[in-house]
């Protein structure tokens, strides 16, 4: 298996090469040359499944001999399934159960364990709107590899910061003075240095590292096949997307040939992607604060392979008529969590929170074309509520009980570095 550059350029690599690398050559982003496709079955255990996914995709690199190891030790928790009592067509992927109580645990130990297997000298550069960085020092603190987080100021949560911050000397986290997209803008400018990769041989840990999309394709397609089993109907898959890697993902597992109806993108009021389904024009704008703050992206990363894939795959198969977005604002994120326990027995985090909204839009215009309002949809719950007390607790007046996990994540000295939003001052720090 060989992966490309999305904007077209001539390098053919292997995915440890394209692990390594994070950007192309011409400042893309790597994919798949292509996508093979499985048999619809479900293996006994999460990380068996991921195996017969990740195989093809490891041939030919120095990972080939690995899969099997190296999806063991990364997905060592429960992804469960969970359908609705009162909505039995509605089901819940709880992506929530992990070390940080986030989705971004999966593909970080995935990362993680790929790169234990590698005998080559690193250092991981993250930036992070919330649960990545997080994610990503967790898991490397099971390896030798230092990690280096960069964070937008007073836009986390307090435990959101926590988990950035108290790791000690291999993990050093630098709050910057501005956005996620400042953020992200500086680890770009630092990957595609290329004298400080051969000072530093930095390697990404964000989602346009094709490692983290490709653990993330695993539990799309697993669940997508759960859903046809129970029900013997296709879902759609709501994902709540700040940077798109989750939504790629779920549409990697479409092209891939799982039972999936279509993708429909949840954001909050960063509407970037809902306005190019809209216009068919791509205009990021400055990122806006919102509840759900680990999607507070205006420009994301991963919109180029949204495209890319649409422009290379079989539309019959994955194409713009397959995937939609809807922006969901703070109010409508705000009474969606209030309502949880009374209307699904359930309390959300504020990133879940626009899945749901976006179930009940969908729902409200089945309902004007339709007799019925019953939809097929599985929705990512993307992060535990307790890691968002400030904002769910005062909407359900109660306490959020903190996992087990979380909570030893939360645990020591905080420590962070205050740089400007350039790249300049986080040389100066290096």
């Amino acid at each position: 298996m060989k992966f490309v550059s999305t904007r077209g350029g001539n390098e053919s690599v292997t995915f440890t090469e394209a692990l390594s690398k994070g950007l192309t050559k011409d400042g893309g982003l790597f994919v798949p040359e292509l996508f093979p496709n499985f048999k619809m079955e479900i293996h006994s255990s999460y990380s068996a499944f991921a195996e017969m996914i990740v195989q093809p995709f490891f041939e030919g690199s120095e990972l080939a001999s690995h899969s099997k190891e190296i999806c063991q030790k990364a997905l060592n928790f429960p992804i469960p399934l969970k359908f609705l009592k009162n909505e039995p067509s509605t089901a819940i992927l709880e992506l929530f159960h992990g070390p940080t109580a986030a989705f971004k645990d999966v593909g970080a130990r995935f990362l993680a364990q790929c790169e234990s297997k590698l005998d080559r000298k690193k250092t991981v550069l993250v930036a992070t709107s919330g649960d990545t960085g997080g994610a990503v020092a967790a898991a490397f603190s099971e390896t030798e590899t230092p990690v280096i987080i960069l964070y937008p100021k007073n836009k986390v949560s307090l435990r959101q910061e926590r988990q950035l911050t108290t790791w000690g000397p291999k993990v050093r986290a630098f709050q910057v003075r501005g956005s996620f997209d400042d953020c992200q803008r500086i680890v770009k400018e630092a990957l595609a240095d290329r004298s400080l990769l051969l000072e530093h041989h930095f390697i990404s840990a964000n989602s346009i590292n094709i490692g983290r999309l490709l653990a993330q394709v695993c539990y799309h397609a697993r669940s997508s096949l759960e859903y046809f089993q129970v029900t013997g109907k296709k879902p759609t898959l709501i994902v709540p997307t700040g940077n798109l890697g989750n939504g790629v993902a779920a549409l990697w597992a479409m092209a891939m040939g799982f039972p999936i109806a279509q993708v429909v993108l949840a954001t909050n009021a960063n509407r970037t992607i809902p306005d190019y389904f809209s216009t068919g024009k791509f205009e990021p704008s400055k990122a806006v604060s919102t509840l759900a703050n680990a999607m507070d992206v205006s420009n994301p990363s991963n919109f180029e392979r949204m495209i890319h894939l649409f422009s290379k795959t079989d539309p019959e198969i994955c194409s713009v008529s397959s995937v939609s977005a809807i922006s969901v604002p703070d109010v409508e994120i705000a009474n969606a969590i209030a309502e949880g326990k009374s209307r699904y027995g359930e309390i959300w985090c504020p990133h879940t929170a626009t899945g749901i909204v976006a179930k009940e839009h969908l729902q409200r215009k089945k309902v004007l074309s339709e007799t019925s309002a019953s939809i097929d949809v599985v929705i990512s719950a993307t992060a535990h509520p307790a890691k968002f007390e400030t904002v769910v607790e005062p909407l359900i007046n109660e306490t959020v009980v903190i996992p087990k996990a979380l909570q030893a994540s939360l645990e020591g000295t905080s420590v962070s570095v205050e740089i400007d939003s350039t790249y300049q001052d986080l040389l100066h720090h290096l």
